[in-house]
């Protein structure tokens, strides 16, 4: 893939400024003596989006990673999923934002959601940066978005191909 396939479809400024807004929502939503907040991040493509959301949010918390794979014979997830890198917190008693970068067929984060909740936590919301409703599958509440997207291949702001372009400071379509 060549840099010039890809077109600017969410401008760096417009990222910042709704990563910013989610920051505040997030905020309020949770600042209270009694929330205990954990940023649960999906690794890779999550990391760009958690280092910007962490520093628009204004009360304490705290951070872990997952990578989870899904897999399955074709390219697409059979929402079946292998932990392989597992929280290192115990989560029991706090109020978990799993903070991904793109929700698109919901199949491997709804399972990694019931996983979660059987490790009791006090609460889980889902907080995403993109959502592509056009190709879910499987059913997950979304509690924070950002930008609802349409059916396209997009890469930059931590989303790669080949692992390539996430450095990308805007979200771009591939274009054939």
């Amino acid at each position: 893939m060549d840099m010039n396939n890809i077109k600017v479809f969410l401008s760096e400024e417009e990222i910042k400024n709704k990563v910013a807004q989610l920051g505040k929502q997030i905020s309020d939503d949770y600042r209270g003596e009694d929330k205990n907040l954990i940023l649960i991040a999906i690794l890779k493509g999550s990391v760009v989006f958690l280092s910007d959301l962490m520093r628009n949010i204004d009360i304490d918390l705290s951070i872990d990673f997952m990578v989870v794979s899904s897999y399955g014979s074709g390219t697409e997830s059979s929402g079946n999923i292998k932990i392989v890198k597992d929280l290192d917190i115990n989560i029991q008693n706090y109020d978990l934002l799993i903070v991904e970068d793109i929700l698109d067929s919901g199949r491997t984060l709804s399972k990694l959601i019931d996983i979660l909740k059987m490790r009791n936590p006090k609460s889980l919301k889902v907080c995403t940066l993109l959502d592509k409703p056009d190709r879910r599958v499987s059913h997950v509440d979304l509690d924070y978005c950002g930008f609802v997207i349409p059916d396209e291949f997009i890469v930059g702001y931590g989303l790669d191909f080949g692992e390539k372009y996430r450095n990308l400071p805007y979200i771009g379509i591939v274009e054939p």
